[in-house]
């Protein structure tokens, strides 16, 4: 039989309101256990393969040129609050528009647009960020179709200045990594989980990570491992314990960290020494690893990400693309580059796709292109040696 309103008989109150019970019951089960997807959904069509020597990122007119200059600026103080690797609690301040925001995982990347994630790339979308996943995952094609999609890396503790909030992602420029593309820093797209509105701790010093990669660990007499960060990672001190260093993260949340994988300074102090030697030593330290388009981090660099990053770490402040970095710096022949310098390759038009470090006798250490990994090659090296479009000079 059906129910009472189409035979025409009333319903009982009492059947009545057992039937409201049960219905809104199972409407708020219903609206409780559905949540909303981790991850936009992947559109869009894999860029062209690159080619050997590989660019990264176009721009359109020259950058000023640069110098050394403080590490970002960490010194608005700030109420403890959970986790940078954790889900943040409703109470935590929300991501704005015409604010700055600090990155809250070990590495963020930069997307063009929030449809530019694929499916593989979820991993790297998360809060934490699994890195080390997302790049096993991926298949040599997979990296290869990164190009057109992401844009550039922020670590751990970077400042950005958010420009729009779009539902669940922030357009975002990095002032660290100067480009002609924005005045402000280099665009791009992060998950708003991936940021924090509160600014790290202050501290009288920083500890910047001189490892390919370290692990911060609780703060806690346990010290349990929780995030592996990257190299050049910037954090403020705020004392030691057990044998570590206690810095400062996003949020107010406390971390220890290994004192040998840091270099402790003041706070606009350099971690490393701005010469040659040093530079070039640093940049050595990551032969083996392999090539990531749009990286700029201990997990995989493109060829002006590492030259980039290196060079910050050394206090000294370059742009973020190699044919931004060969309109900066000092102009220096061929003939007289000294290790350090920066060597440019170009296209028969002259656009220039690629960079490397000039290493000393006759060698350059680069990341080369998508299958390839950090190397020291001769810079006679026929390939390279037909294209090579000048050098550039940065440190003092």
């Amino acid at each position: 039989m059906e129910r009472g309103a189409r035979t025409g008989r009333a319903v009982r109150p009492q059947l009545r309101a057992l039937l409201t019970v049960v219905l809104s019951a199972a409407l708020l089960t219903a609206c409780a256990t559905t949540q909303p997807p981790s991850s936009p959904p992947a559109t869009g069509t894999r860029a062209t393969t690159p080619t050997s020597p590989q660019p990264k990122g176009p721009t359109t007119r020259p950058s000023p040129r640069t110098t050394p200059t403080r590490p970002p600026s960490t010194t608005t103080a700030t109420t403890p609050r959970t986790g940078s690797t954790t889900p943040r609690p409703s109470t935590a301040p929300p991501v704005r528009a015409g604010q700055p925001a600090w990155v809250a995982v070990s590495v963020a990347t930069l997307w063009s647009t929030p449809s530019s994630p694929r499916a593989v790339d979820a991993p790297a979308l998360r809060a934490p960020a699994d890195v080390r996943g997302w790049l096993a995952a991926m298949t040599l094609a997979d990296r290869r179709g990164l190009q057109g999609r992401a844009e550039t890396q922020s670590l751990l503790g970077d400042r950005l200045l958010v420009t729009a909030v779009s539902g669940s992602w922030a357009s975002v420029v990095a002032p660290d990594q100067p480009t002609p593309k924005d005045a402000r820093g280099y665009p791009g797209w992060v998950p708003v989980r991936q940021l924090s509105a509160v600014a790290p701790r202050s501290g009288t010093q920083a500890a910047t990570v001189v490892a390919r990669t370290a692990w911060l660990r609780g703060d806690t007499a346990a010290a349990a491992r929780v995030v592996e960060v990257s190299f050049g990672t910037w954090l403020p001190v705020l004392g030691t314990a057990g044998g570590l260093v206690q810095v400062a993260l996003p949020g107010g949340v406390v971390r220890r960290v290994d004192p040998t994988a840091v270099v402790r300074t003041s706070t606009d102090g350099r971690a490393l020494p701005a010469t040659g030697a040093s530079v070039v030593a640093s940049a050595r330290g990551f032969t083996g690893l392999p090539y990531l388009w749009a990286g700029r981090s201990g997990f995989g660099f493109d060829c002006s990400g590492l030259t980039s990053l290196v060079y910050r770490v050394h206090g000294v402040r370059i742009p973020r693309d190699a044919d931004a970095q060969a309109l900066a710096g000092r102009r220096v022949a061929s003939t007289s580059t000294v290790p350090g310098d920066l060597l440019f390759y170009a296209t028969s038009s002259g656009y220039v796709h690629h960079v490397a470090m000039y290493a000393g006798s006759g060698l350059m250490v680069q990341s080369p292109a998508t299958g390839q990994s950090v190397q020291t090659i001769p810079v006679a090296t026929p390939a390279y040696a037909v294209q090579q479009a000048g050098a550039r000079r940065y440190l003092p």
